[in-house]
């Protein structure tokens, strides 16, 4: 049975239940215009046609909700090979070039992948899902015509974060490992994000829907786990602003992570192992 079309769209999905692309040039506001098409430029001259594929624009900014001096700038690149170190030291002094040229962004960060891993079986339901339905073609052909639709069911929350627990132990390494509070809020930010996002995908299927809206994403999982609800607001407060408090850091890796992982384990299994 088909759902209400508004209904569907507000929840990112089309009225048949099937992912609707989120973000569009189009809605990238005149503030951020011309920091896409330095970064369009800046892509062309650091790999040029003959080893880009093509790149996307993913984030707040191709969805038009970026805010100036805030919000980072965020692409993929796909690759006609896979990527070499040298590939990576190329997509780092780019990175480094456009956070320096445009005061808009607070930091750029670029993907690197080879278009035969995104088209890849094992990445069908996480990265080809990434790349199909939460990236913004910017330049050379799309990739998402060799994809398909997608659904919010429990083949792709399995997919996209099943691997929390894997994760658990590498965020307490590092909080053990900080020595400054810089550190530890970068940490706090990265590590909230992954938590809200995974918290969202537990209850996706559900919902029956889609945002990237952090705010929203703890909402909803709140509707399902309101005895959770608190902690997963507090990770998506840790994941806007960053948090350096022990406090916060304990709540992360020690109290919601590891019973996120379990509860995420029980409903949709583990993610298939990368190599």
């Amino acid at each position: 049975m088909r759902r209400d079309e508004g209904a569907d769209v507000d929840k990112g999905l089309d009225r048949d239940g099937l992912f609707v692309r989120e973000g569009a040039l189009s809605k990238v506001s005149a503030a951020f215009a011309e920091v896409v098409t330095g970064a369009r430029a800046g892509i062309a001259a650091a790999f040029g046609p003959e080893l880009l594929h093509s790149a996307y624009l993913y984030g707040s900014i191709p969805r038009g909700t970026a805010v100036a001096g805030r919000s980072d700038l965020d692409l993929l690149l796909a690759l006609r090979r896979q990527p070499t170190p040298a590939d990576r030291a190329a997509a780092d002094a780019l990175q480094a070039e456009l956070d320096r040229r445009f005061a808009q962004i607070n930091g750029a960060g670029i993907l690197l992948f080879g278009t035969e891993t995104l088209l890849s079986e094992l990445e069908r339901y996480d990265l080809g899902w990434f790349v199909a339905c939460l990236c913004t073609p910017l330049l050379g052909p799309d990739l998402a015509e060799h994809l398909p639709r997608y659904r919010p069911d429990t083949l792709l929350a399995r997919e996209t974060n099943g691997d929390l627990a894997l994760l658990l132990p590498r965020w307490r390494a590092r909080a053990a490992a900080a020595t400054t509070d810089a550190e530890r809020r970068t940490l706090s930010r990265g590590a909230g994000r992954h938590l809200v996002r995974t918290g969202f995908t537990l209850v996706m299927p559900r919902w029956q829907g889609w945002t990237s809206d952090l705010a929203e994403s703890a909402e909803v999982f709140a509707r399902y786990y309101p005895e959770r609800g608190d902690q997963m607001r507090a990770a998506a407060a840790a994941a806007r602003t960053g948090s350096a408090d022990p406090g916060v850091l304990t709540l992360l890796f020690e109290e919601l992570g590891p019973w996120l992982a379990a509860e995420y384990t029980a409903s949709h299994g583990v993610k298939a192992p990368r190599p």
